[in-house]
């Protein structure tokens, strides 16, 4: 157990002392934490900045799951999947404040089972027996800044107030989820330049709870591209999206687009046996558009190109393809969607439109991925410029097997040359 505490700025921050063992996790400049026997299975839970977009949490995942995998390389880790609430892009008003919602309504948790064990939030305050967290790391960059990569973590006093403060009772109380009743019983501030992978030995080494919480996971990062490709992709390929979004947007192609898995040559086996090469996939007779519009009109606007130039860059594909037909998701209100229509003539326009049953079931982010996953089956996609909603739709695609030159596309700004509108990067799948 640790056996100090010491107090920074009204934050109760744990101390350490030295000890002989090399195996325990070095810090940079303090010595290594105590530790001792920790109950088994061991939960991680984790969080990521408020204001991150579901896409980006989609990969934040990866980074955990694999944090986990390679801990339970050694003793028996189970990864608590952080319940899903109140995103920026989650504003149908109708649907109220859309919190606590479980993993489950996304995603299929057997095909992430046959990668890591995970279990949603409310199923570990069960297994727990009561609203508990052991201890929680809140990962902060360093105050001093950096000149250089290197990896290292280390307890430090809070740079800014977080997000975690201390009740009468000891308790640390925080937005766990918005389930007001759950508290920590020890939390600290962590400093942290590192590759998720190498947390492994301080959770490992110099934690003794029977749960670890590390909030703003973003902070950790993938490993190097050379070494953990396969991977990343072992991990992207387990994700995939909830058995009811998928027919959903299947019965769509199949009744709008005259597009189904057979004649698409998009039949899905289980991920574990399933080697796609590109060309592999054809895909259904129709073009797909991510067309970002709302923020990006003032985030990207160099990037953004206005309806008529979307619509024109976007005919040239038509031909090529040999389609007519052109799904567009888009994050664009009605007005805007229905004058890009107009300047199509032949080409007939879709979007899915979702009914209030399906709203309310499966919520702004269900719909998103509906959108997603029709557009991963389009004969030819085009995203948009640095979106992470349009990655994921080549990740999709790349684990199908389509092409490269029918993925990697992106509509280019009114007021981009050629030169300037560079085409997003091709990024292969390993196995």
């Amino acid at each position: 157990m640790f056996t100090s505490l010491v107090i920074f700025s009204g934050c109760y921050m744990i101390s350490a002392e030295d000890m002989a063992d090399k195996d325990v996790f070095q810090t940079s400049n303090q010595p290594p934490l105590q530790f001792g026997q920790a109950k088994e299975p061991r939960y991680l839970l984790y969080d990521v900045n408020p204001g991150e977009g579901f896409n980006l949490r989609r990969d934040v995942y990866i980074r955990v799951a694999n944090l986990v995998k390679v801990l339970n390389e050694d003793e028996p880790w189970i990864l608590v999947l952080p319940p899903w609430g109140r995103l920026y892009h989650w504003q149908t008003r109708e649907l109220g404040a859309q919190i606590k919602i479980p993993w489950s309504t996304f995603f299929d948790l057997e095909s992430l089972r046959k990668h890591i064990p995970v279990i949603e939030f409310e199923d570990y305050l069960k297994v727990i027996g009561k609203p508990v967290i052991g201890e929680v790391y809140y990962l902060q960059s360093y105050k001093e800044g950096w000149d250089k990569w290197e990896e290292k973590m280390d307890i430090r006093e809070c740079i800014d107030k977080p997000r975690y403060q201390q009740d009468e009772n000891g308790k640390w109380r925080g937005p766990f989820f918005y389930y007001d009743e759950v508290y920590a019983e020890k939390f600290a501030c962590m400093s942290a330049q590192s590759y998720a992978v190498s947390m492994k030995p301080f959770l490992m080494k110099n934690t003794t709870a029977r749960s670890v919480f590390l909030d703003r996971a973003e902070a950790l990062i993938h490993g190097m591209f050379s070494e953990w490709s396969a991977e990343y992709w072992t991990a992207r390929r387990s994700m995939r999206f909830s058995r009811e979004l998928r027919d959903i947007g299947d019965a769509f192609r199949e009744k709008y687009l005259r597009s189904n898995d057979k004649k698409d040559r998009t039949e899905l086996k289980d991920w574990t046996n399933m080697k796609r090469k590109h060309g592999d996939a054809l895909g259904g007779p129709y073009l797909a558009v991510h067309l970002r519009r709302k923020d990006y009109l003032h985030a990207h606007s160099k990037q953004v190109p206005t309806l008529k130039n979307a619509a024109k860059q976007i005919k040239k594909f038509l031909i090529p393809y040999d389609v007519q037909r052109v799904f567009v998701a888009t994050d664009a209100p009605d007005e805007e969607f229905f004058e890009f229509v107009q300047k199509f003539k032949k080409t007939k326009i879709y979007r899915f439109e979702p009914t209030k049953e399906i709203l309310e079931k499966y919520k702004d982010g269900g719909v998103a991925i509906i959108d997603q996953w029709i557009c991963a089956h389009a004969r030819v996609f085009v995203g948009t410029y640095v979106s992470t909603f349009t990655f994921r739709i080549h990740e999709e695609r790349e684990i199908l097997g389509f092409s490269q030159e029918s993925t990697y596309n992106r509509l280019c700004g009114s007021e981009e040359d050629d030169k300037e509108c560079e085409q997003p990067t091709k990024w292969s799948i390993s196995y």
